[in-house]
């Protein structure tokens, strides 16, 4: 079950002046192994070598998969597809290949065939030269050289042999093409992400498509947007307050509503009952008769929830539209932290996908998507939440960790700090954003009072971290929950206070701040 394909890659050392390329026969191999296989598919690794004494900065994978053959979930590269021709590219961690240095990538492919017509920056995976002889060479040194709020503009390094001209592609679409080594992409929405992909042609054919490169366009939000300060609120548990006696006592406007669940298969329903009716339903209605609106969460600790029992993303994201659909939602938060569906991958793909449906059918609508973290930020697990989530373009606006239940230790302040700063770096580094495009898809939704843990979050450390957050422009602020934001000092955990000393309300009326 096992073959060796020679996969040839140019070394490309991008420099201030000039672009140095190793001899296409020998810059490169690399191994294919169907690493399992069952009756109806296979899962396989792509190990990449670089044999050349020079470093190669990235790679580029293409081929074709025969008819009957589909390609499913994928790891370690970024993937754009167009019918059965597959291009897979570096990740921003796994680019850069010293001397002798590797790299891996895995996909699992429903059907029997292996992959044809492979080429790996532009050449021959069996090391005879370019696909299409005579094609140009691959463009090098691929980059944004800048941004509006409706633009991007990228340049490129000029491709070897003859030239006609330059396509710039976003995933399989054709967005420019140009005989210039220039262009600008014009017409894009405020605050979107977006990555792109360059080839030459000519006459004889078409070059391999060069590592793709992203970026945001401006005019992001800088904090203190509508939606941004939303604690938790939940009906039926821990002595629900009244939503209009903690909105005219503090200020807030947005809650996040727990947890809508599965109500049996497919189907949405508030704590796994009914979507309509109940008191849910009419704590919805409270909150906007008093001037709120409400973000349910969809998921949670605890229950049974619609990803696992959501066969398909299709399915799922019909899940998620009935409940946007029967609330008239501008936003929707996906909690995902138990084991069924953020330690499961295919559960986590599925969610992702659900997403960018969701967000392909309703532009309008914030999309957010809630999980734990270490202390120092995502674990391996999230890490690989969000660099999914940039594979497959899911659109998220929105990344919020839950600083707490992490043995956080003594200074809750400090350990919220650097977990943040965690997942800022994971985004840039997925995502390709600065730090001020990163803290603007970020959010933070602490667990005010005593933790599960016995972490103390005082509302002086609740405020630090509110002024912290709001200093940096990020996009959401919440806290589990308001049913406990009421003072009981004698150091228990329960539903319905703090397990400290505070006023009233306190930590919703520092929330609101926000």
């Amino acid at each position: 079950m096992r073959r060796l394909l020679t996969l040839v890659a140019m070394s490309v050392v991008a420099g201030a002046a000039a672009v140095a390329v190793a001899s296409p026969a020998s810059a490169a191999t690399a191994t294919f192994a169907r690493t399992s296989s069952w009756g109806t598919g296979y899962e396989a690794k792509i190990t990449v070598t670089n044999n050349t004494s020079s470093t190669i900065t990235s790679w580029n994978v293409q081929f074709d998969l025969p008819s009957g053959s589909t390609m499913g979930t994928y790891w370690d590269a970024l993937l754009t597809s167009s019918g059965q021709h597959h291009t897979f590219t570096n990740r921003s961690w796994n680019g850069t290949l010293g001397p002798n240095g590797t790299a891996s990538f895995g996909f699992i492919v429903t059907g029997n065939g292996d992959p044809t017509n492979c080429t790996v920056n532009g050449t021959s995976c069996s090391g005879g030269g370019p696909t299409n002889p005579g094609a140009p060479g691959t463009p090098g040194n691929f980059r944004v050289t800048g941004t509006t709020a409706s633009a991007i503009s990228l340049a490129w390094n000029a491709s070897s042999g003859t030239v006609s001209g330059y396509r710039v592609y976003e995933g399989s679409t054709l967005r420019a093409a140009v005989t210039g080594t220039s262009t600008t992409i014009s017409g894009l929405g405020a605050c979107t992400s977006h990555s792109y992909t360059v080839a030459a042609y000519n006459s004889s054919g078409e070059s391999a498509r060069s590592a793709a490169v992203s970026a945001t366009t401006t005019g992001c939000p800088s904090g203190g947007g509508p939606m941004a300060a939303a604690p938790y609120i939940y009906p039926g548990w821990g002595n629900p307050p009244a939503p209009s006696t903690v909105m005219s006592a503090t200020g807030i406007r947005w809650f996040t509503m727990a947890f809508i669940l599965s109500a049996g298969g497919c189907t949405p329903g508030w704590d796994g009952g009914p979507l309509t009716g109940g008191t849910h339903a009419s704590t919805i209605a409270a909150i906007r008769a008093a001037g709120g609106d409400v973000i349910p969460s969809i998921g949670g600790w605890s229950g049974n929830k619609l990803g696992p029992n959501c066969s398909t993303p299709q399915a799922l994201a019909a899940a998620y539209q009935q409940v946007i659909n029967t609330f008239s939602l501008k936003a929707i938060d996906v909690d995902i932290e138990n084991f069924d569906e953020f330690e499961n991958t295919t559960v986590q793909d599925r969610i992702l996908n659900a997403m960018k449906i969701v967000k392909q059918n309703n532009p309008g609508i914030k999309t957010i998507i809630t999980f734990g973290t270490t202390t120092s930020g995502p674990s391996a697990t999230g890490i690989r939440l969000i660099n999914q989530a940039a594979a497959l373009q899911a659109n998220i606006d929105v990344f919020t960790i839950m600083p707490f239940d992490f043995s956080g230790g003594a200074n809750m302040y400090q350990s919220t700090v650097n977990a943040s700063e965690g997942l800022k770096n994971a985004l840039k580094s997925a995502f390709g954003w600065s730090d001020a495009v990163a803290y603007s898809h970020m959010g933070i939704s602490g667990m005010n009072g005593l933790s599960d843990q016995q972490e103390l979050t005082t509302p002086a450390t609740w405020t630090q971290i509110r002024d912290w957050a709001k200093a940096r422009g990020l996009a959401r602020l919440a806290f589990w929950a308001v049913n406990r934001d009421r003072p009981c000092p004698g150091g228990g955990v329960v539903s319905n206070c703090s397990g400290i000393a505070q006023s009233d309300w306190e930590f919703t009326r520092i929330t609101a701040g926000f």
